[in-house]
């Protein structure tokens, strides 16, 4: 059965035909289907002996489906293209209700993708019917109209996550996504402020200057900051516990711990110890070390009108964010000689290399010293070398040596 099975797969050109010649040989020519619809049909028979036939624009398409569709039957995994009449918004939303480890966060992100940009496009267009083509003129679209490149990275990513949700539960075979061209991410340039323009916003912010000043030098995250509470900060020691962070999800606040790599012990600076002290007298230990003016948790938007903006834009910092102040207390830490360790530790990355990924243009002054080293010691190995040589009949100095 399985032979007679794979003489009846394969890729087929529905726009020629054989046609035997007068003098007995074979050639192709234009079939009756020359020019309509898609060209190439891709067929196979399952393991209950039933026939599946599928049209593609592209040989390299139709050949890919089938070398799914063939290897599937026979690992046993195999999707029936009945399966793939399901629309992708009818995927889509089981896809969201299957992933209950899901952050609050990434759930409210994903969901607005799928809201924003799959169900206009693919919400009634069934699974079977996705190809690479279709798919890839999409994310072309998506260029021109403007877009980033990021945005456009994002909603493919959510629709081949969707893909692969679909096959996991035997809809499709093979996800169309997986040969799709992303367009490159431009990576924004990240802002520092200098030590001198860190006083000049936190002057600016006032009542807020606490607050600049924690941001730039211990490199929080704005939730972790929402979250500190009183317990959390150990005057002795000057250390802040993060273990629990606030954030705004679609304007209800989500309280949790943060995940594993990101509970951390972050020292604070020694100047920092008497205006944290005057700022903490008469707080509970289960208050929120930082509200807002009202007393209220923090809130970045609100934050932001409230008093942020208008200091940033005293201090002649106009657009900078409070994001950005993560960024500078990384600038700040490596500028006096703090490890890629040092940084990962303070800032919560998962490992040291997500720490350089982030900012390998600050440890620029480490290669320049790399190679300073390098000279100094090359230079020593020269002279080492021309002392050995004197007692000889020539004397070598490698540094007029050609290189």
């Amino acid at each position: 059965m399985a032979a007679r099975r794979n003489r009846r797969a394969g890729v087929e050109d529905l726009w020629t035909k054989d046609e035997r010649q007068p003098d007995g040989t074979v050639r192709r020519v234009p079939s009756k289907l020359d020019g309509k619809g898609k060209r190439w049909r891709a067929r196979y028979v399952d393991g209950a002996g039933k026939e599946h036939t599928r049209r593609f624009a592209r040989k390299a398409d139709a050949q890919a489906w089938l070398d799914g569709q063939t290897a599937a039957v026979v690992t046993g995994v195999h999707a029936p293209p009945s399966a793939g009449r399901v629309t992708v918004a009818v995927v889509a939303e089981a896809w969201l209700g299957a992933n209950p480890d899901w952050e609050e966060s990434t759930r409210s992100r994903y969901k607005s993708v799928v809201r924003k940009h799959i169900k206009p496009t693919w919400g009634t267009v069934r699974l079977a019917d996705l190809d690479h083509d279709a798919i890839q003129n999409w994310v072309n679209d998506q260029v021109d109209g403007g877009t980033a490149g990021g945005t456009v990275r994002k909603n493919l990513g959510v629709l081949s996550r969707i893909c692969d949700y679909a096959v996991k539960t035997r809809r499709i075979a093979v996800n169309p996504c997986s040969t799709v061209k992303r367009p490159k991410q431009r990576l924004a340039k990240r802002r520092y402020l200098s030590g001198v323009e860190v006083e000049r916003l936190a002057e600016c912010a006032g009542e807020n200057w606490l607050m600049v000043m924690v941001l730039a030098y211990c490199g929080l995250r704005f939730a972790e900051l929402a979250g500190l509470q009183v317990s959390a900060v150990h005057m002795l020691r000057r250390r802040l516990q993060i273990e629990r962070t606030i954030t705004e999800v679609d304007g209800v606040l989500v309280v949790k711990a943060p995940k594993d790599h990101q509970r951390r012990s972050v020292p604070f600076p020694e100047f920092l110890t008497k205006p944290m002290a005057a700022h903490l007298a008469g707080k509970g230990l289960d208050a929120e070390v930082f509200t807002s003016s009202r007393g209220a948790v923090l809130r970045v938007r609100n934050m932001r009108r409230a008093w942020w903006n208008s200091a940033a834009a005293a201090a002649d910092l106009r657009g900078f964010t409070p994001h950005e102040m993560r960024h500078t207390a990384a600038s700040l830490a490596v500028s006096e000689g703090a490890s890629v360790l040092g940084v990962q530790r303070m800032l919560g990355h998962d490992k040291p290399s997500t720490t350089l990924d982030y900012y390998a243009d600050l440890f620029d002054d480490d290669l320049d010293e790399v190679a300073n080293r390098l000279n100094s010691a090359r230079t020593n190995f020269a002279t080492a070398y021309s002392l050995r040589t004197q007692g000889g009949a020539e004397v070598v100095d490698l540094r007029k040596m050609p290189r």
